[in-house]
């Protein structure tokens, strides 16, 4: 059976920055967890970030954190929180690896699991295309990331990773 790593708060675990969770309620998802193919991380707490948290946003892509090619995760008052984001990717990775899962549901938005946009770094709401440090690591090394609103083609996916391991 294929497993999934999937965020924590999609889950209904309350580890948001600002403490609450955003339930995936779908059909297909309460499925895969009663499956047992669900395993929730939160890279952000497994990176060393309290509950609640201030906001952060990257400065830069992932890529430039990621490489070290001057991108930043910094909070709203500048706190630079980048070394817990690499942290909390690479640990994400090591689990999503560890459990042999070859593909993962993020949340999207999020400096961490966002699939297809972040914000800009200014905190005022504009959103900038994009992933996240956690999806931006994950896909590096193979491992298919897809957002909670993108569930049809998670489960596509899934299907088609089944048919060629039988």
């Amino acid at each position: 059976m294929e497993r999934i790593l999937v965020s924590a708060c999609l889950t209904g675990r309350p580890v948001r920055y600002d403490g609450a969770a955003k339930p995936v309620g779908a059909a297909l998802f309460e499925r895969w967890r009663a499956e047992g193919r669900l395993i929730p991380f939160c890279p952000e707490v497994s990176g060393g970030l309290p509950v609640p948290r201030p906001p952060a946003e990257i400065i830069g892509t992932a890529a430039d954190v990621l490489d070290g090619a001057g991108g930043q995760v910094r909070t709203g008052t500048g706190t630079d929180v980048t070394a817990a984001f690499v942290r909390g990717a690479r640990l994400a990775l090591e689990t999503a690896e560890r459990a042999g899962a070859r593909m993962a549901i993020l949340k999207e938005g999020s400096p961490s699991c966002a699939t297809s946009h972040t914000y800009d770094g200014t905190f005022s709401g504009t959103r900038t295309p994009g992933a996240g440090i956690t999806t931006t690591l994950l896909e590096r090394a193979g491992i298919r990331v897809f957002s909670e609103n993108d569930l049809p083609a998670a489960a596509e996916y899934l299907a088609e990773l089944e048919s060629t391991t039988r």
